[in-house]
């Protein structure tokens, strides 16, 4: 056994893998907190790789932060993640502030330093956020915001003060915090904010106001952001569905019906309001629109909790479909396609299934994975879903307990893991 005094030998270019890898696969995990394939053991899968990167990076002590360092000069934000986990274990301020150089110089690196703040175990960064709260400057409390939020820690009237704030990254973060938190005594500062001329603040206060139990005032704000072109209409329409009634929210999907570039979002919303009565519609998209086919395949896996892969109802990518960029200079669309992780149904073999088990499920009642909605179903599926459906689980249960924080399923899988069993 080696002597606790013995150093070993630091290989520059296995530090530098080390950062360099830390940083790839902290993109993959961005990407798969939300992806529709990867499940609780697969994102703790994941983590695992990326901890043992950033472990490599912590034996290697200062070569491992000159690596960091460098890679900060990328201005990315895998690599101010790395960085910022390197800054913030090793309690040195300077290195520190040349994370928070970055950031500032470059504002759209702020996920990956959130992220490091959210990977770090919170015993960990005491006395570190307090500076960040009580910062001059917006862009440090609106961290400090995000930080307590991702813990989920209550950080009082940093909190209040924020939600009244004139910048609306602070604010609207803020906002969003309160219903993470359970924060249901800023009830009257959301209602406030509801009427803020900011689609983007209003939009989190009634999100907030709903999660804390307050969903009348917020229907209206909500209505009015979901039928515009706004980065969260989708988020809007999703939350509505949720709250509204049988027939309310069957009139509202009629409405999105007759909006020709709103078709997405009306499959997502079935998908999302889980009656059974719409695995019919979602079927025949799947058999008439090959642009559709994948998300309705979703909605329809939402409803009914059908692995399509697993019970051999996928198939292949008709021929002459395609998504996403293609290798044409003269092609000037260059989005990715959003369905690229989802499978492709066949149709006629999911018609076959539905014919035989639609007994199973009853029309008006809301099904999520193929479970009527209860507390304990989404508790449950907290453990046992897939991304995309954990969210939505713990959305439902966040609805059902007013009370009670809205647990964070892009937390470090073991973590999650561990707060579950205990639970």
């Amino acid at each position: 056994m080696l002597e606790e005094s013995c150093t070993l030998p630091i290989i520059e270019s296995i530090v530098s893998q080390h950062a360099e890898e830390a940083a790839f696969l902290w993109l993959l995990r961005d990407a798969a907190i939300a992806a529709p394939h990867y499940s609780l053991p697969d994102l703790a899968d994941l983590d695992e790789r990326v901890e043992a990167h950033i472990d490599g990076l912590r034996v290697a002590r200062d070569a491992g932060w000159a690596s960091c360092a460098e890679g900060l000069q990328q201005q990315e934000s895998g690599e101010v993640f790395a960085a910022a986990v390197i800054a913030l274990e090793g309690n040195q301020s300077r290195r520190l502030q040349q994370v928070y150089a970055t950031v500032a110089s470059a504002p759209e690196t702020l996920r990956g330093l959130i992220s490091g703040i959210g990977w770090i175990d919170p015993q960990r960064l005491k006395g570190k956020i307090a500076a960040l709260l009580e910062s001059d400057t917006a862009l440090w409390r609106r961290v400090g915001i995000a930080a307590c939020a991702v813990h989920r820690v209550d950080c009082g009237e940093h909190l209040s003060k924020a939600i009244e704030d004139p910048d609306v990254g602070l604010s609207s973060r803020a906002l969003r915090a309160a219903g993470e938190t359970g924060r249901r005594d800023l009830l009257p500062a959301l209602r406030r904010q509801m009427q803020r001329d900011d689609p983007q603040c209003t939009f989190w206060a009634a999100w907030s106001a709903v999660l804390l139990g307050d969903r009348d005032r917020a229907v209206a704000a909500l209505k009015q952001i979901a039928m515009t072109e706004h980065p969260l209409s989708t988020r809007a329409i999703q939350l509505l569905l949720r709250i509204l009634d049988a027939d309310a929210s069957t009139a509202w999907l009629r409405s999105l019906s007759t909006t020709s570039n709103r078709r997405r979002d009306l499959i997502i919303g079935c998908g999302t309001r889980g009656d059974p009565a719409y695995v019919p519609w979602l079927i025949q998209r799947m058999a008439e629109a090959p642009e559709d086919a994948r998300i309705a395949a979703e909605a329809f896996t939402m409803i009914t909790g059908l692995d399509l892969a697993y019970q051999d109802l996928d198939g292949d990518q008709p021929d002459a479909f395609h998504a996403g960029p293609t290798e044409s200079a003269a092609d000037q669309d260059v989005s990715m396609d959003p369905d690229e992780d989802l499978p492709w149904p066949d149709a006629t073999r999911i018609q076959a299934w539905w014919e035989a088990n639609r007994v199973q499920f009853s029309s008006g009642t809301r099904y999520l994975a193929g479970q009527p909605i209860t507390a304990s179903n989404c508790a449950g599926l907290l453990t046992t879903g897939m991304q995309r459906q954990r969210i939505a689980a713990a959305l439902e249960l966040a609805l059902i307990q007013a009370d009670a924080p809205l647990f964070e399923t892009r937390a470090p899988g073991r973590r999650q893991q561990a707060l579950l069993a205990s639970q």
